[in-house]
């Protein structure tokens, strides 16, 4: 049956939202219930709609299934795009207790049982009262964005649940060490195309250390790592949490961390979520803050983030950006450790590219957050190439990345890089807040004195051959700065 649904304006407290008339279900003996909706977005639409769902007693099924048009539109303007998630009888509050899925645009029908879901989506009791249908407008053609929902509810008992199980929180480890880790990845529980189980392998295979699991707007995949770490691979859990007005990783949560996303920067409501993300252990990282894809690029600022993903992905102008601005905030004294990853979703996409190397106590989720955190870390584009950094006073006193050395503003110190795996022809740098500083070419290390009145950071690159001189070649690695000085300024304390 279809029914044209009535719309209405609804103000809540989190956001604008268009509410549709609810579909109720009429009590059958035997058979599936089916209802279907048929409607028409226009340009300007809400970034949410809600489709209320009477759910009667009885359930054992709910499946969804969705399209809509794709009509032609003008070069340069925007078409349809229309992603889809779910809430139970809990509500649709801000925060997101009665969150039961969400698959994005990734695929256009999913199921929800008491024993088993799609990926993306929580499996659990289907008990009776109104749910929502989230349709969310990503963008609309100038004609509209005509949609049709069919749902489908198949009655009978429920199924047992299914117990939940998550992967350790340590891994055997080589004690205090340099890990490798790609912390900006998907699989099929969002809009990747890999499983769990092949993304684990793949970062075996790129001498990863840990990974972390970052699906988007989702929760629900958590448990599908049980069993892929081991000994040998550290995996934590996390989202990342895809507002209209830029993507931030939840990195590192305790395992069933949901973190909300329909808020915009003009809410101001960010730092309430940075916050939950922090009471759930994970740190906060804006994801590719400059991409140029819609909603991708980061509005919210960085007064909330505990780091910054500076490279994501093969590395392109869009990181180049990026770099850029993370310097320059650097050197206004605004200090946010940088990392990199791979945002890995389907082949040809490669794990562990690049992947940022931190210096931990232990392979833990606890200690590897704590060396992210400090900044105890660089950036590499894959296990073949490693960084030894720091510097060195004339009383034999050392510090590495993410540390200070407290000299007197006029002391001279010595900075040292050497580089595994370097390109043949490229080049090292040492930058400071003034810039580049010291360059050399065609070799694997590079040696610099300078005082902390010159110098109030240094920080090392590595770069391919340039291909379009002046601009520099891509990044093979990078890494977060090593503070100079004895007085108050950015970075770790003084010692």
């Amino acid at each position: 049956m279809t029914e044209t649904t009535r719309r209405a304006l609804l103000v809540t407290g989190a956001a604008t939202a268009l509410t549709l008339g609810t579909v109720s279900f009429a009590r059958a003996d035997g058979g599936d219930l089916v209802r279907t909706v048929s409607g028409s977005l226009p340009p300007g639409s809400p970034d949410y709609v809600y489709l209320p769902l009477e759910l009667p007693r009885g359930v054992r099924e709910l499946h969804v299934a969705y399209g809509y048009e794709r009509p032609a539109v003008p070069a340069g303007t925007q078409g349809n795009a229309l992603d889809i998630g779910l809430f139970d009888q809990r509500g649709t509050a801000l925060g997101g207790r009665g969150f039961r899925g969400w698959s994005g645009g990734a695929r256009k029908e999913f199921f929800v049982r008491a024993d088993d879901a799609t990926p993306g989506y929580v499996a659990g009791p289907l008990r009776p009262g109104l749910w929502h249908l989230v349709l969310a407008p990503y963008t609309v053609a100038p004609q509209g964005l005509a949609y049709t929902v069919t749902v489908t509810l198949r009655l009978g008992p429920d199924a047992p649940a299914a117990p939940v199980a998550y992967p350790p929180e340590r891994a055997r480890g080589r004690g205090r060490a340099w890990y490798r880790g790609d912390c900006h990845l998907h699989t099929v529980y969002s809009d990747g195309r890999r499983t769990p189980a092949e993304v684990a392998a793949l970062a075996r295979a790129a001498g990863l250390d840990f990974l972390t699991a970052t699906e988007h707007n989702t929760h629900a995949g958590h448990g599908a790592w049980a069993g892929l770490g081991g000994e040998d691979l550290l995996v934590l859990l996390g989202e990342e949490v895809t507002t209209r007005n830029g993507h931030v990783l939840a990195l590192g949560t305790d395992p069933g961390t949901f973190v909300d996303w329909r808020y915009r920067a003009r809410e101001n409501r960010f730092g309430h979520f940075a916050r939950e993300i922090r009471r759930a252990g994970g740190l906060v990282v804006p994801a590719h803050p400059q991409a140029t894809c819609v909603g991708c690029a980061w509005k919210f600022g960085f007064g909330d983030a505990d780091a910054v993903e500076v490279w994501n992905g093969p590395y392109t102008p869009d990181d180049e950006v990026a770099l850029a601005g993370w310097d320059a905030a650097l050197a206004r004294g605004r200090w946010t450790p940088a990392m990199g990853n791979s945002d890995a979703h389907r082949d040809p996409d490669r794990v562990g590219t690049p992947q940022t190397v931190v210096l931990a106590e232990e392979l833990s989720r606890a200690a590897v957050l704590d060396g992210l955190r400090a900044g105890r870390s660089y950036v590499a584009e894959s296990s073949a190439v490693s960084v030894e950094f720091g510097v060195t006073d004339g009383h034999g006193r050392t510090a590495g990345i993410g540390e200070r050395l407290a000299v007197p503003a006029d002391e001279p110190v010595t900075v040292r890089l050497r580089v595994t795996g370097a390109p043949p022809g490229g080049t090292l740098r040492l930058v400071t807040d003034q810039g580049v500083l010291h360059t050399v070419q065609g070799t694997d290390r590079a040696e610099w004195t300078t005082t902390a009145a010159y110098a109030t950071y240094v920080r090392a690159e590595v770069r391919h051959p340039a291909t379009a001189p002046p601009l520099p070649g891509a990044l093979a690695a990078f890494t977060n700065p090593v503070f100079l000085g004895a007085g108050p300024g950015i970075g770790p304390s003084c010692r």
